[in-house]
């Protein structure tokens, strides 16, 4: 049954494409983002596989999805600002954002901080909302932009990347995925930065050495202004 529901989904997913191309992407990320139903990590995972078979791009894919995905985190954020948490407590039903959901979210973002913005992609019933959530608690937009559009960009290149790479047999790695997707996210995003500061160990070491050098400099400095005052 379950089978039969998730093929009628597929089916419906390519005639979507068929028929509008990839504004199905743009368009269904940014509506699920602001909370309406829309199967967006399904979809990625087939557009990906539409691309390994010639009919799609990836590339665009990427970018598409990645400008839909940031484009409703950012509308849902200057919601969450500008209208407020009673805005989100009284009209939430419509948006359906329950009491219950905007509990869970905060009681992630009273355990995770800010990087909840980043990893809540990952996490079922949470990513609908970190962006209204963000814009309650009034998250500088700098450092919501960069935990939301790094996250974002790491959550569409990861679930594409599922249709393009694994090809027919992406179904089993989707579901796979599904139930193990914030770990592998976290170990991908651990290993990204181990190689970051392997690659840039030696400039950053020279500027942590020019650092401390500096603040020697300026220790010292201060005590010879204070030496003539004794």
């Amino acid at each position: 049954m379950e089978s039969d529901n998730l093929m009628e989904m597929l089916k419906w997913i390519q005639e979507l494409f068929a028929s509008y191309g990839y504004s199905v992407l743009f368009f269904g990320l940014l509506l699920e983002f602001v909370a309406l139903p829309f199967p967006g990590e399904t979809t990625m995972a087939f557009a990906g596989f539409l691309s390994y078979t010639g009919r799609l791009d990836f590339i665009v894919l990427v970018a598409v999805a990645f400008a839909g995905t940031t484009a409703g985190m950012t509308v849902t954020y200057f919601i969450g600002l500008k209208a407020g948490l009673p805005f989100i407590q009284r009209y939430g039903k419509w948006f359906l954002f329950s009491q219950a959901k905007l509990e869970k979210t905060q009681n992630w973002f009273e355990r995770y901080g800010s990087v909840l913005v980043s990893i809540g992609y990952f996490v079922p019933g949470v990513r609908h909302f970190t962006g209204y959530f963000s814009g309650i608690i009034a998250l500088p937009f700098r450092k919501f932009a960069l935990y939301a559009y790094s996250g974002g960009l790491l959550w569409v290149v990861l679930f594409l990347a599922i249709g393009k790479v694994f090809g027919p047999q992406w179904m089993g790695i989707f579901h796979l995925f599904e139930q193990y997707s914030l770990w592998i996210a976290s170990g991908i995003a651990v290993i990204a930065a181990l190689v970051i500061l392997y690659r840039y160990r030696h400039r950053i070491s020279f500027r942590l050495h020019r650092r401390k050098a500096g603040m020697k400099l300026e220790a010292k400095v201060k005590v010879k202004v204070k030496e003539p005052y004794k």
